[in-house]
């Protein structure tokens, strides 16, 4: 196998074209690469494929829910119960003035 850096699987890298994605998998016995796009797309790609590319790592992004459509505020892991519901439009009577 020849290529220009070997991939990791669970690593960011980028497309020339700016696209994320991270390796999910690597087949060494049939010269595959898998990967996940960001927006959840999946794709793959030879060893030979891969070395002519140009794919740069980079970090994982912050935000990890990119690849799910249906996640819920609750799926986030965040605990905070008292946050405001979503799509809420908040008024200027909605906050403490001071006097």
């Amino acid at each position: 196998m020849t290529m220009g850096f070997m991939p990791v699987v669970g690593n960011w890298y980028q497309t020339p074209d700016k696209q994320d994605f991270e390796v999910v998998a690597i087949d060494e016995e049939e010269g595959f690469i898998e990967i996940q796009y960001f927006d959840g797309d999946v794709d793959e790609y030879g060893f030979d494929t891969w070395s002519t590319m140009g794919f740069v790592e980079i970090a994982p992004p912050e935000d990890w829910s990119g690849p799910f459509d249906d996640l819920e505020r609750d799926d986030l892991g965040y605990t905070d119960t008292n946050l405001p519901p979503e799509n809420r439009n908040f008024a200027a009577e909605d906050f403490d003035q001071e006097d």
